[in-house]
């Protein structure tokens, strides 16, 4: 159970540096900043969710 905060925690960060790389500019309305920023936020919480159970599965 230990490892799987850590790993949420890891997968997490990860997704966050790597959201911030994509441009949503393009899909995204003019001045929606924090519309933007909750969207990557979520898609981060749902890849790292996504990631942290293969890893579980995949070492058991």
């Amino acid at each position: 159970m230990k490892i799987e905060i850590y790993l949420y925690i890891f997968f997490t960060l990860m997704s966050v540096y790597m959201f911030n790389g994509v441009n949503f500019g393009p899909i995204m309305k003019k001045n929606r900043v924090i519309e933007a920023k909750l969207l990557v936020l979520s898609l981060s919480f749902a890849l790292s969710y996504l990631l942290t159970n293969f890893v579980i599965d995949f070492l058991e």
